[in-house]
């Protein structure tokens, strides 16, 4: 903030300006974006009128707290804008908005949406596995195995997978408590039968997680979608990257024929 003065014969004339950032947020086909942008917003605030009173101790007394108290609703002002704008690149750098897009192996046969900014590793028993570059626990995996199955329903109703894999989660060392949050069922590409999962997992290795699961079997292979994001009490998943998470969820399909 610029604070200018004159003073004169005649009166005193105080003004102040604020040159501040604005930060907008814009969501475009589904996907959210965070878009900064600067902009010079001129905002003039009046803050005394003139005076014709000879300067004096008394007209000292007087003026002071008028000046003080206006100059800290300005500064308050300024603090307020500042900090939103400064809310904006933080959430950012803490890589709070993920950019999707697809992947598809053709080989495997099956597709999904992917964090364009998390890395592609190598892990045994992983058909495909992507890792957030900042925090390694968060992950979207893909595991495809060969069955004699030819739909999820001859092995068993959504709940009973559900129970199936809690399971499997609680027979790990690690895992210290496992619970079924909900329990879906959608259609894919071709009338493909998917079943959606959602679970919470405490452990040892990472602590408390949001676990995101879809499963179909399709050309004799049962595939397994596994989406892991670190979700703390003092850290919880935000809705921002919570809709994120559930587009890759629902993008997980059958790859198309080509």
């Amino acid at each position: 903030m610029n604070l200018s003065s004159s003073l004169n014969n005649k009166g005193q004339t105080m003004s102040a300006f604020s040159s501040v950032p604005a930060c907008s947020i814009t969501y475009h086909n589904g996907f959210f974006k965070t878009l900064a942008t600067m902009k010079n917003r001129k905002q003039t605030l009046t803050v005394s009128s003139s005076f014709s009173i000879p300067f004096n101790n008394e007209l000292m007394e007087e003026l002071v707290p008028i000046v003080s108290s206006r100059r800290a609703v300005n500064v308050s002002i300024l603090t307020v804008l500042l900090w939103d704008t400064l809310s904006c690149f933080v959430a950012m750098a803490n890589g709070e908005v993920l950019e999707l897009e697809r992947y598809t192996d053709s080989v495997e046969g099956f597709t999904l949406l992917r964090p364009s900014s998390w890395i592609k590793v190598d892990k045994a028993g992983a058909t495909a596995l992507f890792q957030d570059t900042n925090k390694g626990s968060n992950n979207v995996g893909v595991v495809v195995i060969p069955v004699k199955i030819t739909t999820l329903s001859q092995f068993g109703n959504p709940q009973f997978v559900a129970d199936k894999l809690i399971l499997a989660e609680k027979r790990k060392e690690s895992t210290k408590e496992a619970e079924v949050v909900a329990v879906s069922e959608r259609t894919g590409e071709g009338g493909l039968q998917v079943y959606e999962f959602e679970y919470k997992v405490d452990s040892t290795r990472g602590g408390l997680k949001r676990i995101l699961s879809a499963a179909f079997v399709a050309s004799g292979k049962l595939y397994l979608l596994n989406i892991a994001h670190s979700d703390g009490l003092e850290s919880p998943i935000d809705p921002d990257r919570r809709n994120t998470l559930e587009q890759i969820l629902h993008s997980f399909d059958v790859a198309p024929s080509t």
